[in-house]
């Protein structure tokens, strides 16, 4: 069988507190963003920054550790996979999400930068 790859490894800081809601099987599942800047300068000189926003969804213990360990503008690193889901609104208007779906979070940095 042929397999594929899709692993993401993010390090970046914690928008907003983690929102952890319940399926209703019971399970935990909370969703919250992470922010990832880079700096480069071009050819003729000017300094340039961008940031990158991705979602991030842990579900299960990952979780309910999450709610207690992570806060705004904290620091975290986040491993895990790329899933895009879609869904079609009242209107009939059909909207994608990507989100990084983490099977790994470490709390790196407290406070914001």
């Amino acid at each position: 069988m042929n397999k594929g790859l899709n692993k993401v490894m993010i390090i970046g800081w914690v928008d907003g507190e983690p929102e952890v809601r319940q399926t209703p099987n019971g399970r935990s599942v909370a969703s919250f963003s992470v922010a990832t800047s880079r700096a480069w300068t071009s050819s003729d000189g000017d300094r340039h920054e961008e940031t990158e926003w991705f979602n991030v969804v842990a579900w299960g213990s990952l979780a309910d550790i999450s709610s207690k360990r992570l806060a705004h503008g904290q620091q975290v690193y986040v491993e895990g996979r790329l899933q895009t889901r879609s869904w079609d609104d009242s209107s009939g208007r059909k909207h994608f999400r990507t989100e990084v779906i983490a099977h790994e979070l470490i709390a790196l940095a407290e406070g914001a930068v």
